[in-house]
């Protein structure tokens, strides 16, 4: 059953992707921006979410949006599946991501991407090339949107070692707005380069932000403590509250470090 469920899933994420994107094209690429993220963008995001719980039985609960600002901010998650690159979009108000150059180059989702103004990144550019995205992802901040960064740069299983990038703390500096830390396991029903959906319960815990004007280093090693402490803490809750689930030998190899750790 769970097979035929997550087959269910895959068909009707892939195809009703595809068909909203072509069906709201006309009206996405003629809207003002801001427009066509409200209606479009926000609107996959509920279209997705709505199908993880339709068909896969994965639902989410959020805690902190109180800690989400309207105005500019960096949004730093913990980066696990493809769903969390998704799920959040209808809460945040005008989200700015910096993603890998190839998704830019695709055709009609790149389009997509470039009428948001994305910032397109080659992972292996470096010197003026960064600076220059640094500066464009500065521009696009000032106007009052919210940069996505996924500190750790690529999916990770959960409870996986941390690997923080230190890219996060160069736009900390010249951003000069605040970081919102946030802590998630939605690669336990989504993971990374699996077919397999598995249903459950999870939280999406927004975490306080970090001020702007700390020293960089200082700061990369806060958010660091918090997003480990804060993860740790919330994946022995998702486990424990999710007993079903099949879980990764490394999520399970952390789950019993943490518990051992709690009962030394």
């Amino acid at each position: 059953m769970g097979m035929i469920r997550s087959a269910a899933f895959n068909i009707a994420f892939y195809v009703g992707t595809a068909v909203l994107m072509i069906v709201q094209s006309p009206y996405y690429f003629l809207a003002s921006r801001k427009n066509a993220y409200r209606v479009v963008v926000q609107g996959w995001g509920r279209f997705v979410n709505a199908q993880m719980r339709l068909w896969a039985g994965a639902t989410f609960t959020i805690e902190g949006l109180e800690n989400l600002p309207d105005g500019p901010c960096i949004i730093a998650p913990k980066h696990q599946s493809a769903w969390d690159t998704i799920m959040l979009l209808p809460w945040i108000p005008d989200s700015v991501f910096m993603l890998k150059r190839e998704l830019i180059q695709m055709p009609l989702f790149g389009w997509y991407l470039k009428k948001q103004r994305q910032i397109a990144v080659d992972r292996a550019q470096t010197g003026r090339a960064m600076a220059d995205a640094i500066a464009r992802t500065k521009a696009e901040v000032e106007t009052g949107r919210q940069l996505v960064i996924f500190p750790e740069g690529t999916r990770r299983p959960p409870g996986a070692a941390p690997d923080y990038k230190r890219g996060i703390q160069r736009l900390y500096r010249d951003l000069g707005v605040p970081v919102i830390p946030v802590v998630m396991h939605p690669g336990l029903f989504w993971p990374r380069g699996s077919f397999r959906r598995q249903g459950g319960h999870f939280k999406v815990r927004i975490l306080p932000a970090i001020a702007p004007g700390k020293e960089p280093r200082q700061f990369f090693d806060q958010l660091v403590e918090t997003m480990e402490r804060e993860s740790d803490r919330l994946l022995i809750e998702t486990v424990d509250a999710n007993p079903h689930l099949d879980l990764p030998e490394v999520t399970r190899k952390r789950v019993a470090e943490l518990r051992a750790s709690d009962g030394a």
